[in-house]
């Protein structure tokens, strides 16, 4: 049996190390849009960053911990502190100078509006 104020479980050392974290992530799609929803609590949004570049979304922020503790003193230490992100392959073409993204209660939402791949394209030919 453990002793009473003995540590009881500690995740890995490097939990909170050098090793960056990776989000989950939830992808749907609607009508018009690509949805993306994460659980981001603990997170300002000034702490976030999200791109888009071609047919990928990457999600990076930093989770801080506020309150310093020092390892001997935890009896669980199961969140994840630090540095995280998250690239996700969009299924479809979407308008990137449309897209939205806003937190609320520690969700993460991104719209991406789908781009209208129905429209044929027309282009001249010109002669040299």
């Amino acid at each position: 049996m453990q002793e009473q104020n003995a540590p009881v479980e500690q995740q890995d050392e490097n939990w909170a190390g050098d090793s960056e974290g990776q989000l989950t992530i939830d992808v749907y799609q609607t009508d018009n849009d690509i949805v993306i929803k994460s659980t981001i609590a603990g997170v300002k949004p000034e702490d976030l960053d999200v791109s888009i570049n071609n047919d990928m979304v990457t999600i990076r922020g930093d989770r801080k911990n506020e309150e310093k503790v020092e390892g001997e003193n935890y009896y669980y230490q199961e969140c994840y502190w630090g540095t995280f992100s998250r690239s996700v392959i969009l299924p479809v073409e979407v308008l990137a100078d449309k897209a939205e993204a806003a937190m609320k209660n520690g969700i993460l939402t991104i719209r991406l509006p789908k781009a209208d791949t129905t429209k044929t394209k027309r282009i001249q030919v010109r002669g040299f």
